[in-house]
């Protein structure tokens, strides 16, 4: 969500020095920064995300899909319009940890995902990783969870590498109904 953008340097209050940067305000970031939803602990009564988000509706959860295993759901924090995440509903943190069921569904369900989300926004290409423990970048790294971001032709422009901020054209209400009917629709 933006909220506040400057068109005009911004004027000098108290400190600072004014400049000629346009500024970008994402206060919605800030509860990332400051670890909001994340668990207190490793284990799955510690406050993860990703073992209350079932309980949840579709849309009150982010959630696009669910399987027997695993579930795929709108990232929070998303790099790029569409960035999912295919998560196993049993609270793991490594990937040798989940069983043959739950590897097979997780590879399946990342395939759909590939798939609704070149049927609803024609991504051209796709970044898919797990990220794991803590010093490998995972930010929830209690609880397994494979990142599945769609890619275009041209979509890393200035502002993540200038200005650290990411424009997203789309709620994430809206970006969760187009997948999860895209993904009927596969």
């Amino acid at each position: 969500m933006l909220t506040h953008m400057t068109t005009e340097p911004e004027q000098q209050i108290g400190v600072g020095t004014q400049d000629a940067f346009q500024r970008l305000w994402t206060p919605h970031r800030m509860a990332y920064i400051q670890g909001e939803n994340k668990p207190s602990g490793p284990g799955a009564d510690d406050g993860c995300p990703f073992c209350s988000i079932p309980a949840k509706s579709d849309e009150d959860g982010l959630v696009i899909a669910r399987g027997e295993h695993v579930y795929a759901v709108l990232n929070l924090y998303p790099y790029n319009g569409g960035h999912l995440m295919v998560v196993p509903f049993r609270h793991v943190a490594d990937y040798t940890e989940l069983d043959g069921p739950e590897t097979l569904e997780l590879a399946e369900l990342t395939k759909q995902a590939m798939t609704a989300l070149r049927l609803a926004s024609g991504a051209h290409g796709f970044n898919i990783g797990l990220n794991q423990g803590s010093a490998a970048g995972a930010g929830i790294a209690a609880h397994l969870h494979q990142h599945v971001v769609p890619r275009w032709g041209g979509d890393t422009n200035f502002m993540p590498v200038v200005g650290n901020t990411k424009v997203l054209p789309q709620l994430l209400a809206d970006t969760r109904q187009m997948l999860a009917d895209a993904w009927t629709l596969r």
